[in-house]
């Protein structure tokens, strides 16, 4: 039985195309900076979405939080999504190891924060406070159903940052989907941006890996963080071979994605039971709510889909994340509409 694993785009595996430059990849020493892949990778990352550098980290984890340490330093403050990846998902590690103190701003159902609410999240010039330092926003954004953030609210975050002097980072994981989907280049999206993180191992399809993009000095501190974080990897040009090829052929292909998701929650909005939320992906994911006319638990419902041979990430009690990627394939998505309206 083939298993239609709609967990995560994280789940894909290298090309061909990949696994070949990953044997064939000239290395270095990478933390002496003599890895020539990793150059040529950091080169194009930067070239890609406008900056003057580039920096090739394990994670995005470690790029959002190598990042946050180079624009703060302990007891400041980075106002950020009460939904943001951040803040849920990467083990409070910019308190923890940073000691930044995180401000939660409610996220809009479009991913964004609103610029009132930022504003009043800044704060006053008082011994008593933590200093505000940086704004954080994440495009496209997991939680909020995979929405894009477009380049005309980024800039206007920006324009916000410069009038109090703060810095703006973009956790930019699937910067390369709000591209596609907005059809602009990912340097427009990157533009208002101070630094941005991207993902070379989700819909990109690399096996390992993340590029942080910045200005030179920048990138000189978050260099920095990530030796004093572990991420010093030697001959890591074997992983960014591999990212290299991602770059070159597998955004655009990102619409493929886009088109089945699209087309896998039309079908799924056919059956009794299925809520959608957001109805209409906005990129590779779909998020599916069961109604209470359905009586089994979200737990029941993804051990039947995995009987079935389907597997699903579940993003609440009754909420399942469905999430296209490249080894998805237009009968899957036949097979994963039929399997879910078998189980319920």
């Amino acid at each position: 039985m083939k298993i239609i694993d709609l967990r995560s785009d994280t789940v894909t595996k290298p090309t061909p195309a990949m696994r070949e430059a990953m044997y064939r990849a000239e290395v270095g020493d990478d933390v002496f900076g003599e890895d020539p892949t990793v150059n040529r990778l950091q080169e194009m990352a930067a070239e890609l979405l406008g900056k003057e550098a580039g920096l090739f980290v394990p994670t995005g984890t470690m790029g959002n939080l190598a990042s946050i340490l180079a624009h703060c330093q302990r007891g400041d403050e980075v106002i950020l999504g009460n939904q943001a990846h951040t803040f849920f998902f990467e083990a409070g590690g910019i308190s923890a190891l940073g000691g930044i103190q995180s401000y939660q701003v409610p996220n809009q159902p479009d991913g964004t924060l609103d610029l009132d609410a930022i504003r009043s999240a800044i704060r006053s010039d008082d011994a008593h406070f933590p200093i505000s330092r940086l704004i954080a926003l994440e495009n496209t954004h997991n939680r909020c159903g995979g929405v894009v953030l477009s380049a005309a609210y980024t800039q206007a975050v920006r324009d916000l940052a410069d009038e109090y002097g703060l810095k703006l980072h973009i956790d930019g994981a699937r910067i390369f989907n709000a591209a596609v989907a907005l059809g602009m280049p990912a340097r427009t999206l990157a533009s208002p941006a101070d630094s941005l993180t991207f993902c070379l191992s989700k819909g990109l399809g690399a096996p390992a890996g993340s590029v942080i993009v910045g200005d030179r000095d920048f990138i000189r501190r978050a260099h920095r963080a990530r030796k004093m974080l572990g991420g010093g990897m030697r001959q890591s040009g074997v992983l960014a071979a591999a990212g290299i090829v991602a770059l070159e052929t597998m955004i655009d292909r990102l619409a493929d994605d886009h088109a089945r998701a699209r087309r896998l929650a039309e079908g799924l909005s056919r059956i009794p039971g299925i809520e959608l939320n957001p109805a209409h992906p906005a990129t590779n994911m779909v998020f599916v709510d069961l109604s209470t006319d359905i009586d089994l638990s979200g737990a029941e419902v993804a051990a039947r889909l995995k009987g079935q041979g389907m597997l699903v990430s579940q993003a609440g009690l009754r909420r399942f994340r469905l999430v296209t990627h490249c080894w998805i394939e237009d009968a899957d998505i036949d097979q994963a509409i039929s399997t879910f309206s078998a189980v319920l």
